[in-house]
């Protein structure tokens, strides 16, 4: 992937937030093994995502983990399910997404700056 320059006005544009993972579930009819999950950002309500974060995250690890996600993508289409936020990660060596979280407790919606 290429590494393109942008400003520091295109990096404002994008809205960074942080959400708890309040339901977990299965995406059978997803490409790649996923799940769907619902996100409370506090004011800016309950959002959906859909993560593809199986191979190193179960259900029950994920229920109430706090997790950052861009939160003003345009909607997209999954099979037949709504993706509204994109789940922040990094591929570790083995290609598996390990989700960016804040290291220490924070109150659901607040902005990354």
């Amino acid at each position: 992937m290429e590494n393109k320059e942008i400003t520091f006005e295109d990096f404002l544009k994008v809205d960074i937030r942080i959400g708890r993972i309040i339901e977990v579930n299965d995406f059978p009819k997803a490409k790649k093994p996923a799940y769907q999950l619902k996100i409370d950002f506090g004011a800016l309500g309950i959002k959906k995502s859909s993560a593809q974060i199986t191979d190193l995250y179960t259900k029950e690890e994920l229920l109430n983990k706090q997790i950052s996600a861009i939160v003003n993508f345009k909607p997209r289409q999954i099979a037949n399910f709504m993706s509204e936020v994109l789940v922040i990660g990094v591929y570790n060596v083995e290609r598996n997404v390990v989700l960016l979280k804040p290291s220490k407790e924070i109150k659901n919606g607040e902005q990354i700056s």
